[in-house]
């Protein structure tokens, strides 16, 4: 029987033949991310050789990438004393791959692993954030762990304890229509199979729609399989993979062999026809709440949010503008724009984006994730809507628990900051976007 995606790259990890879900494997490490929580990583892994006579010492500098982006700039003077001990560790180590509070590179963890080209096809990745899962749009196997799990694999270059996955595959079919895109597909996605469907599994995503879906929608997709209870989501490497490395990363010469076997073993199917998809909202307090636009539609709110490790790309600042061009939002509403690193913030200054959202009365901030996670930049307050393009609308998700968040699309949070309510942009009197696909 042959091997899914998953599979054949945790069978190059243990320098086996093949593998099948259930057993359990200690697959070697590619590479391993931190952020601000490496803090806590330090404390284990020097728990780890106490005692012991050793210098606590990683096993490979050169695959560790430490990045702040959660509380940049420090919003608490903890958080400042942590980041100065995480500095200290990285000069220790030799950590080359750590990006610190700059505006000349950094930003968000997951788009800087992805455009500094430290994540390649095939890689085994792990990292101390949920949403690394974002890094199977390159095609490799990319999941979370914990702090204690990290300290494992920076003294051994392993994970321990890694129980080979099931996966399902998942055909997405259909050309996006205007003003949808790939944030309404894996909204659609996890509404139909639901924030429970892939647990502990894999979503391996196929069909004509990935094929011709840029790397940017890609990291979409994957970002949000955690959000089905997906252990990773994985695209399978091709042209535009290749692509985006060159063109993104300067990295060329990579062979396509890892394609999953025709007659791999899936748990389940799902397929997904987006041809006649229209925007989509998560409604409070589940993920997988998930309505039509227009179900939620003249909804009045307070904040609006664009960015985040899921919609802070060039494309999704470039959808933004075009819809705000030349107008301004509402005055009920405020509009914070996250670019998700400062190469894409560079692009969109280049580009004249941020000049267009500062003029329709945006508020752009550094890219960093705070008001994702609700620690700074961005809290809502006590009974307070926010729309927001990030992945995740549990109760008190950004900062407080007496406020709701809704999910949504880039153009749906544009279209929404001009109405100060909940807004279809398709029933506004807009062109087409011409550049996107």
């Amino acid at each position: 029987m042959g091997m899914t995606m998953v599979e054949k790259i945790l069978a190059r990890a243990t320098d086996r033949a093949s593998v099948r879900p259930g057993e359990v494997l200690e697959p070697r490490v590619d590479l391993a991310m931190s952020h601000e929580n490496s803090a806590l990583v330090i404390n284990q892994f020097q728990e780890i050789f106490k005692d012991t006579g050793l210098e606590a010492k990683v096993w490979d500098p050169s695959k560790l990438a430490i990045i702040f982006d959660h509380r940049v700039p420090a919003e608490s003077a903890k958080t400042a004393t942590n980041q100065k001990k995480i500095r200290q560790f990285v000069r220790e180590q030799g950590i080359e791959k750590f990006h610190d509070i700059r505006g000349d590179e950094g930003g968000i963890c997951h788009q800087v692993l992805a455009e500094s080209g430290y994540v390649l096809p095939g890689y085994v990745v792990v990292g101390t954030d949920s949403h690394t899962t974002t890094h199977g749009a390159l095609g490799a196997f990319a999941f979370g762990v914990g702090a204690t799990e990290m300290a494992s694999v920076w003294a051994l270059g392993r994970v321990l304890n890694v129980e080979v996955p099931e996966t399902i595959k998942v055909i997405i079919s259909g050309r996006i229509p205007p003003f949808v895109s790939a944030k309404d597909v894996i909204l659609a996605l996890i509404g139909k199979i639901t924030a429970q469907g892939a647990n502990f599994k894999v979503l391996e995503f196929h069909g004509d729609t990935i094929r011709r879906l840029p790397t940017s929608g890609r990291l979409t997709l994957c970002n949000m399989a955690i959000e089905a209870g997906a252990t990773s989501g994985i695209v399978p490497p091709d042209e535009e993979t290749l692509r985006y490395l060159h063109h993104e990363c300067g990295i060329s010469g990579l062979e396509l062999d890892l394609s999953p076997d025709p007659d791999a073993h899936y748990a389940e199917i799902v397929e997904l026809d987006v041809s006649t998809l229209t925007p989509m909202v998560a409604f409070p307090h589940m993920v997988d709440h998930v309505k039509g636009v227009e179900e939620a539609y003249g909804l009045p709110i307070d904040q609006i949010m664009i960015g985040s490790c899921t919609n802070g790309r060039l494309e999704d600042i470039e959808i933004a503008a075009h819809i705000l061009r030349g107008k301004k939002i509402a005055r009920t509403v405020r509009l914070l724009v996250f670019p998700a690193s400062y190469r894409i913030y560079h692009q969109a200054l280049d580009r004249g984006y941020i000049k267009e959202l500062l003029e329709a009365g945006a508020v752009v901030m550094n890219p960093g994730c705070g008001p994702c996670l609700g620690v700074h930049e961005g809290i809502l307050g006590d009974g307070e809507r926010g729309l927001s393009t990030t992945n995740r609308n549990f109760k008190g998700r950004m900062g407080n628990p007496n406020a709701e968040v809704y999910l949504c699309s880039p153009a749906v949070a544009a279209a929404s900051a001009l109405t100060g309510v909940i807004t279809d942009p398709r029933t506004l009197d807009l062109p087409e976007p011409q550049s996107l696909p």
